[in-house]
């Protein structure tokens, strides 16, 4: 069977087999505690080398102390509780008891500030915040703020302060009484809010079923998981998309382990972790990759690896971590594509497992490309009045609420949280025959591939042309005096705009004119004469979101704000 034949029958096949009934915290944990109550579901890491592990019988112990505890509090059906907390156990026992109790959990990260936690408490009347030693100093300033705001659990180092309740005693309580709800597939159970990369954060609703409409993306990308005795680990914070439904919830879904690190993300670090424990699957972001590229060139000299897969996504990975990854991992990385509100729907797979449990082929990966359609969903790129382009015309990514058999898709959102008029805006087309538009820009070549151009609103023109910024960002990363590259339109009077390059050294590299010429002529020898960057600014970071991608708006938005400055666009209405 050919690749193409594999891919199209994979899909052909595949139906979505969603019970009226789910529950994400009795699939990944309910389960596995009574049939592999011993087998660890958690390593856990800090940065100081303190370590612990929890099996799948102490999490579910802990998550039922927990739901009863928190019942006793008050927290109701439905009811919003934030987890702001690092990568640890505790974490994993607040989602998986919030899901037997039947109320909504909202990830926050640790890295928030007090303005962006009061946003997301206040939008969402979170009636329970859970906050560790890295967050509790921010929720107890933005407390008197939040009036639903009731109860504040201080975890671990994080002493309970008046008026707060402490996580220990929480779980030295009798879980007696307690019985876990029983909830539909379509009930809501996760809140995440969007990064907010193009306006304010919109709180995303994922339903119970949304976990199973991640799995086919999941297992593909990770060449078939599970296979034998994986090992999962990912810096991704677990309070996002990427962390929380494309590595916590569907390695615990399978009953295997997974390492979560509490600390700052290094490159050799990320090496160490994967050597120690012997990670098999992970998800890596390409600043990630880059940055691991750079500082260790060839990995398998000084680590003992047992990589079988690495998944990545939030950017383009570009050929040139492609390849290293070809060459110093032994691994082709399987790109994905995906969002909050509909994650994991289209990506690559190098090798799947046929009714036999061979190894056969998967559909192979073109460095640079987004991957295609993962199955059980139905993807197209549409023009600007809900039609499809034609191969090789850029255009946005839809994915349609329906699968190929007409099936509806399980991975789909509920909608943004009491924001009817966005979620409206997301889809095109009668709702229950619509499409719903990612923002993002690609082309659909003949076979199906998807090749990133980038988010709408970061394609522009210049001179005429369209510009898509990550294939000269992926050219200035190949330079060896590169780290990381973020490519905006400067606005200018006679092209209309200009390439601009903000550009991160790698470091005891200087910054000079000689090394701009040289960065030109690189990206004038591999690309269009009209894509080189005509202006270079090196800066010591770009600036990120907490998932790991590069905000380009902030970085276009200052080059507006210089040209009103200098006189060339209009100040802006007061």
């Amino acid at each position: 069977m050919t690749a193409v034949d594999a891919y199209r029958s994979l899909h052909s096949s595949f139906r979505w087999q969603v019970p009226a009934d789910f529950n994400i915290g009795e699939a990944c944990c309910g389960r596995w505690a009574r049939e592999t109550p011993d087998a660890i579901a958690i390593r856990h890491e800090r940065e100081d080398g303190t370590r612990r592990t929890c099996s799948y019988r102490q999490l579910q112990a802990r998550s039922r102390r927990l739901a009863a505890a928190l019942q006793r509090l008050g927290v109701r059906r439905g009811d919003r509780v934030a987890i702001v907390m690092a990568q640890r156990i505790e974490t994993a026992v607040a989602h998986i008891a919030l899901h037997q109790l039947g109320a909504v959990a909202m990830p926050l990260s640790v890295l928030f500030g007090p303005e962006a936690l009061e946003f997301r408490l206040q939008d969402s009347e979170a009636c329970v915040a859970i906050g560790d030693e890295a967050s509790i100093a921010a929720l107890r300033a933005v407390r008197p703020q939040c009036p639903a705001l009731a109860s504040l659990i201080a975890v671990g180092a994080a002493a309970a302060g008046p008026g707060e309740v402490d996580w220990d005693a929480l779980l030295q309580q009798d879980e007696a009484g307690f019985v876990p709800v029983t909830t539909h597939a379509a009930d809501p159970a996760i809140l995440i809010y969007t990064s907010g990369t193009t306006g304010p954060p919109k709180g995303a609703l994922l339903p119970q079923r949304a976990l199973i409409g991640n799995l086919s993306g999941f297992v593909a990308s990770q060449n078939w998981f599970p296979r034998r005795d994986e090992v999962f680990w990912s810096p991704a914070d677990w309070a996002w998309t990427g962390g929380l439904m494309d590595a916590l919830l569907p390695t615990l879904y399978f009953g295997r382990e997974i390492v979560a690190y509490q600390g700052r993300f290094g490159p050799e670090k990320a090496f160490e972790l994967m050597a120690r424990y012997g990670v098999t699957n992970t998800f890596l972001f390409p600043t990630a990759l880059k940055a691991m590229m750079k500082a260790v060139p060839s990995p398998r000299g000084r680590y003992a690896l047992r990589l079988r897969s690495v998944m990545s996504a939030g950017e383009a990975v570009g050929d040139a971590v492609f390849a290293w990854c070809r060459e110093q991992l032994g691994i082709t990385v399987n790109e994905m594509f995906g969002q909050t509100e509909i994650n994991y729907v289209v990506g690559n797979c190098t090798e799947f497992l046929d009714a036999d449990g061979r190894a056969q082929p998967g559909w192979p990966a073109r460095p640079g490309s987004m991957g295609r359609a993962y199955p059980g969903h139905r993807v197209a790129v549409l023009d600007d009045d809900g039609r499809e382009c034609p191969r090789g015309t850029p255009g946005d990514v839809a994915v349609h609420c329906r699968d190929v058999h007409g099936d509806p898709d399980p991975v789909f959102f509920l909608g943004y949280w009491r924001n009817d008029g966005a979620t409206r805006a997301k889809f095109t087309g009668d709702p229950d025959d619509s499409w719903c538009r990612t923002g993002d820009t690609a082309l659909m070549d003949d076979d199906g591939y998807l090749w990133y151009q980038g988010r709408s609103d970061d394609v522009f023109k210049a001179a005429g042309y369209r510009i898509g910024p990550s294939e000269i960002e992926n050219c200035l990363v190949k330079h060896p005096a590169v780290v990381n590259a973020a490519v905006v339109p400067k606005p200018d009077s006679e092209r209309g705009a200009l390439v601009k390059a903000y550009v991160v050294l790698a470091p005891g590299v200087v910054g000079d004119a000689a090394l701009i010429e040289e960065l030109q002529a690189h990206v004038k020898g591999r690309l269009a004469p009209y894509e080189y960057p005509k202006e270079i600014e090196f800066i010591d970071a770009l600036p990120m979101t907490t998932t790991g991608k590069v905000q380009r708006r902030v970085l276009r938005l200052q080059e507006e704000e210089r040209a009103r400055a200098s006189g060339f666009l209009p100040k802006l209405a007061r």
